[in-house]
């Protein structure tokens, strides 16, 4: 943790899971060990296994060859994240790229069964089709699109059908933009009156809503009483952004997950544990 006035509490979703904690590898006094950070993409042979995007390394992990992104930054320890796009990997840079590999052999296991996982829940992605007569969820139940360049505005009516104000000939990527401009609106309309009305509730004060686009966070909340709330949650269901809400006002009082932390968000949801199990099922990083 750095500067306490700068304390963020993430709220991280399964599509990324991050390696157990290594133990700090301290530099040796006066030692020189930094090496040069590889800045550009490798050329990736045909016969990678798991390549990320942007890989600028790669290893081979119990026969298994691997192609990851490797990032110098400020940190005690090295770090391990599987997300969809692959295995990224990031270090101090007094530690040696000797030490890094070390360290990728020692959880190869752990990155091989995260990244099967990963495959798995991929192939349960819900993918939407940018046209006319398309549909999402909204709020947990599937709305229709429908283009009506007669409107002013983009608007939800009684048949749950959002009424786009475009033409008939607008391309697909106008309508996901158009569809996802009137989501994140309504999302931080919701997002704020929900925080509104549990905050009282459970006497703290936020002092500023921001929406993200995190593929791996559903929120995060800071000691200065800054909410940061992913906008794809106005897909699921009421209760489901209710925990959201709740557990991040929580950090107001608890910058941590200690059993205090957990009592405060029992004491406004009871049935907390169900509502984020149900969450945990979801995969907001591959809507739209």
């Amino acid at each position: 943790m750095r500067n306490p006035l700068q304390l963020v509490l993430d709220f991280l979703s399964p599509p990324q899971e991050r390696a157990p904690p290594a133990s700090p590898i301290a530099p040796k006094p006066g030692s020189s060990k930094t090496t040069v950070r590889p800045s550009a993409p490798i050329s990736l042979p045909d016969d990678i296994s798991i390549a990320h995007p942007r890989a600028n390394r790669e290893t081979v992990l119990e026969g298994m060859r691997v192609a990851y992104l490797f990032q110098r930054v400020r940190r005690r320890s090295i770090g391990f994240l599987v997300g969809p796009d692959g295995l990224e990997v990031r270090a101090p840079k007094w530690v040696t790229l000797k030490e890094v590999e070390l360290g990728l052999q020692e959880r190869a296991e752990w990155v091989l069964r995260k990244w099967a996982e990963m495959q798995e829940r991929q192939k349960n992605i819900r993918q939407i089709e940018w046209r006319e007569g398309a549909s999402l969820d909204y709020l947990g139940a599937p709305i229709h699109l429908l283009l009506s360049p007669q409107n002013g505005r983009s608007e939800l009516n009684d048949q749950r059908q959002l009424l786009l104000a475009l033409p008939h000939s607008v391309e697909a990527s106008q309508i996901r933009d158009a569809v996802q401009a009137w989501l994140m609106r309504e999302a931080k309309n919701l997002f704020e009156q929900r925080l509104n009305h549990f905050a009282p509730l459970m006497n703290v004060q936020w002092r500023r809503l921001s929406l993200s686009n995190a593929g791996s966070r559903w929120g995060s909340a800071r000691v200065d009483g800054a909410i940061r709330l992913n906008w794809r949650l106005i897909h699921l269901k009421p209760e489901a952004i209710d925990y959201v809400v709740v557990h991040e006002l929580a950090h107001l009082h608890e910058m941590n997950h200690s059993p205090a932390f957990w009592k405060v968000v029992a004491d406004i949801l009871p049935d907390h544990l169900e509502r984020r199990k149900a969450l945990q099922k979801e995969n907001l990083a591959n809507w739209a």
